[in-house]
């Protein structure tokens, strides 16, 4: 049986699988790539998907409904006729009608998908995306971000040379940044950010204003059918930027032709905070990844928004470089996916690649701070596990008791970005007795472990008693069984010890101490200075920068000890 490679998207989805050729696109029963993300019902109850609830948007558009990828996650209703759907009923409806269309094209059952999510779709949100999968009657163990499916597309990862790369994916819903880099037939995520609720869609919209004010009227005073074929205009006019520098909006607005005419320069003054609100992710995602603009070696633009003229201008004048478009930014996704069914598949004819990804949220816990006036003040959040660290990972805390003869430490478990606890995602708690005993005087050591399967164990320790509790928190509640979960805990228990603890580490350590005894005056004063950096490194728990650390330091000792100085 295939196993397919699917890109759920906002504006239209598409279906892939594997030929020893290559990913290959599978058209749907209208001979089409494209799928538009629309469901509708018909006036017999029927549910009807694709191309034709796309046209019935015009006449029926309270029988209709688009763009609720954006809402994938909550339990946001939208009524059809009489019925009502949450989004991911509605994503399955979608899903079904793919796999429909591909088991016609491939004469066998589909039961299995790998589907594509932005990458910085939330747990809640990728947690929809597989159960919209099951809904839809495939099995789905896999979930491939959109940017490692488009390098993927590229074929970056059969690249022998070292290369940072950035992914600009911006769909019709949706904004993703993510930079990967490639060493040693690994592809690695760097840093993801994005923006959940901005897409090729906010472009549309902005026109749509443009011309509700040119007039004088508001959404609220026009008729669905209305408002729906002025959206429809909108978008042929942002279009029309692509050879313009005019483009004309012309709709029948209660029985009125109105229209108007909106240059590039207007249009572009129009989406400028648009612009911003993609520049920030893409900081964001640099920062966290610890590098420069100047750094990136390579641009893949991904999603139907970045066929904009406006938005490839904007990424060339940005990293001062063209990016990569060579692929059609409305299928590279797709085909990504479908090179990753054929991985999975373990497909002889294609080279295996290894991935990495992160973590895109942080997860710490909540803490009690001392203010200066000398009371203490809760609520404050503590990050444990940092967003964009590459995952599995585990990370120790130690947190002490704040006042006199405390009995219980509670730990909340955490997810977000905020300083304040009440602002971020609880996820559970743990509760664990301490022996009464002066503040400051009982410990507890809390420990995040998160793997590539989206489990997070954390294991609170007692310093004093010993006594241990913990918490396994699924990414998908219900999908691994007991035995399964406590295998992938097993299996990254080497993680659980403490960087300070490895024998290579050690190793380094005890070198640089030997050394630092045989020699004197500068270079002594260098070792130690070595050294102290090196437990720095250790205390951050950070593997890959410990890695780098040893690797330098372990150089610069080799030296040493065969020429007897730096």
């Amino acid at each position: 049986m295939a196993i397919i490679g699917i890109d759920l998207g906002t504006t239209n989805s598409l279906v892939s699988y594997w030929t020893e050729n290559g990913a290959v696109i599978i058209p749907n029963s209208l001979g089409q790539n494209l799928t538009p993300s629309v469901v509708s019902i018909d006036d017999n109850g029927d549910v009807l998907v694709g191309q034709i609830a796309k046209e019935r948007q015009i006449a029926h558009p309270e029988m209709c409904a688009s763009v609720f990828k954006r809402n994938m996650g909550t339990k946001k209703k939208y009524v059809l006729g009489t019925k009502e759907f949450i989004p991911e009923e509605l994503s399955a409806i979608v899903l079904k009608a793919l796999k429909e269309d591909a088991e016609h094209f491939l004469g066998t059952k589909v039961t299995e998908a790998v589907i594509s999510v932005p990458a910085y779709f939330s747990d809640a949100q990728r947690k929809a995306t597989k159960r919209a999968g099951e809904l839809a009657g495939l099995r789905v163990d896999r979930l491939i971000t959109e940017p490692t499916a488009a390098a993927i597309a590229y074929g970056l990862h059969l690249r022998d040379t070292e290369n940072k790369f950035l992914v600009f994916d911006l769909g019709g819903g949706t904004f993703d940044v993510s930079i990967l880099e490639l060493f040693d037939n690994v592809m690695e995520v760097r840093a993801v950010a994005g923006d959940n609720y901005l897409g090729g869609e906010d472009f549309t919209e902005i026109l749509v204003n443009m011309f509700l004010k040119h007039h004088s009227l508001t959404a609220s005073q026009l008729e669905e059918k209305d408002y729906a074929m002025l959206k429809k205009q909108a978008e042929v006019a942002k279009r029309e930027f692509s050879e313009k520098k005019v483009a004309k909006i012309s709709c029948l607005i209660n029985d009125k032709e109105l229209e108007l005419e909106v240059s590039l320069d207007e249009y572009e003054a129009a989406t400028k905070h648009l612009f911003q609100r993609l520049r920030e992710p893409i900081e964001r995602a640099l920062s966290d990844a610890s590098l420069k603009i100047s750094d990136i070696d390579s641009i893949l633009l991904v999603g139907g928004a970045t066929k904009l003229p406006l938005i490839r201008s904007f990424v060339s004048k940005l990293f001062g470089k063209l990016a990569y478009a060579n692929i059609n930014p409305d299928e590279v996704v797709a085909l990504g996916a479908g090179v990753q069914a054929a991985l999975k598949g373990k497909d002889a004819s294609i080279k295996e690649v290894i991935l990495t990804d992160v973590c895109p949220y942080t997860l710490g816990t909540s803490v009690t701070i001392r203010k200066s006036q000398g009371f203490h003040e809760p609520g404050h959040f503590l990050p444990i596990i940092e967003r964009n660290t590459t995952i599995p990972v585990s990370k120790v805390e130690r947190l002490y008791t704040i006042y006199d003869n405390q009995k219980i430490i509670n730990v909340d478990i955490l997810q977000g970005e905020s300083r304040l606890s009440k602002d971020n995602i609880f996820l559970g708690e743990l509760n664990v007795p301490v022996p009464p005993k002066p503040a400051g005087e009982e410990a507890i050591d809390v420990r995040f472990t998160y793997d590539i399967n989206g489990i997070l164990e954390v294991e609170v320790t007692v310093l004093s008693t010993g006594l241990k509790k913990n918490m396994i928190i699924e990414k998908e509640p219900g999908h691994m069984t007991p035995e399964e979960i406590a295998e992938s805990i097993k299996s990254i228990s080497h993680l659980k010890i403490h960087p300070r603890e490895n024998h290579e580490n050690k190793l380094v350590i005890a070198r640089g101490e030997r050394l630092y005894e045989e020699k004197i005056g500068r270079e002594r004063q260098e070792i130690a200075q070595m050294l102290m950096e090196f437990e720095e490194v250790l205390d951050k728990q950070d593997l890959k920068k410990i890695e780098e650390c040893r690797k330098r330091l372990t150089d610069i000792f080799d030296s040493i000890d065969t020429k007897g100085g730096f």
